[in-house]
């Protein structure tokens, strides 16, 4: 959930943003300001994080080594672009976002826009997913910095067969309708569902070749793993 709906909000966003720490520090700070400044939001999400974790959600998501499957999803103009495509300029990473409404959302893909000349010298490209509808899609690309291509994954079609999608549950439901989330308005759907914020660092061969999934959506994969693995997939292709 996001705290953007307020004044309050959007000055933390802000300072958050402009931080110049790594995305967890920025992240952490975003957290406990939601903490002070909308009580109870927190503490829903810890005990939805606790009951994912026990029932293993994001488990079966493919593992390193593992073959990505490939998709054909739109960016926000409508351009349908597929996995194969992107492969065949070099290692991607496809970083899963719950939508532009999320301000732990905004903050990763504001710090993957940043880092986007490191990724492209390491030979990596970054790609994120949301679930929005390409209306709401085309936000989160401002949010990119038309650094990074936006992809919709209407329905959470591509998320659901990664085994990534969950059910945020009535409570959260009702925290977020709370807030002025209207996530049935921006996915197109009233599932009330939302994909884990993962990340996998794909190679050319379609292999999974490091990931990061995690059912808290606080947490995000530091963006020196995701330059790791690519500079050792380039320098092990060599």
């Amino acid at each position: 959930m996001s705290p953007t709906g307020s004044d309050t909000g959007r000055s933390t966003f802000e300072r958050c943003r402009e931080m110049d720490a790594p995305l967890c520090d920025r992240l952490g700070a975003l957290d406990e300001a939601i903490r002070e400044t909308m009580p109870g939001l927190q503490e829903a999400t810890d005990r939805l994080v606790a009951r994912l974790r026990e029932s293993g959600v994001g488990a079966a998501a493919p593992q390193v080594g593992d073959s990505m499957p490939d998709f054909l999803l739109p960016d926000p103009t409508g351009k349908l672009v597929d996995l194969d495509g992107l492969l065949a300029a070099g290692p991607v990473a496809l970083v899963f976002h719950r939508g532009h409404w999320c301000s732990y959302c905004r903050l990763s893909v504001d710090a993957l826009a940043q880092a986007n000349d490191a990724a492209k010298a390491a030979g990596l490209q970054i790609v994120a997913i949301v679930p929005d509808v390409q209306e709401f899609a085309e936000a989160f690309q401002a949010d990119a910095r038309g650094a990074i291509p936006v992809l919709c994954d209407v329905d959470n079609g591509y998320a659901a067969s990664l085994n990534l999608v969950v059910w945020i549950g009535d409570e959260l439901m009702a925290l977020t309708r709370q807030a002025g989330i209207d996530l049935p308005r921006y996915h197109g759907n009233d599932s009330w569902s939302l994909p884990i914020p993962a990340a996998f660092i794909v190679g050319r061969d379609r292999r999974v070749l490091a990931r990061f999934v995690d059912p808290d959506y606080r947490k995000r994969m530091p963006i020196d793993d995701m330059l790791t693995a690519a500079r050792r997939a380039c320098t092990e292709t060599r």
